[in-house]
């Protein structure tokens, strides 16, 4: 009994060390979404830094491809 009350405390220690940290020490909340993330995979037509194609797109995403009434049809 005493060994598996060892072993068991033991374990849980050592996943308490490879916990991963969850904060959101590299992300910037300040900057505009339009401006993009600097990543090479965006939609097609739409140019980092541009307001009015950021807010075309949002638009027709919102309308036509989460929209469940124009998918089903």
């Amino acid at each position: 009994m005493r060994n598996i009350l060892i072993a068991a405390s033991l374990a849980s220690l050592l996943a308490a060390c490879g916990e991963v940290d969850q904060s959101l020490a590299g992300a910037k909340s300040d900057a505009p979404s339009y401006n993009g993330t600097g990543k090479a995979y965006v939609d097609p037509g739409w140019k980092p830094g541009d307001k009015a194609s950021w807010e075309t797109k949002l638009k027709a995403r919102g309308q036509y491809g989460q929209n469940e009434y124009n998918r089903v049809n």
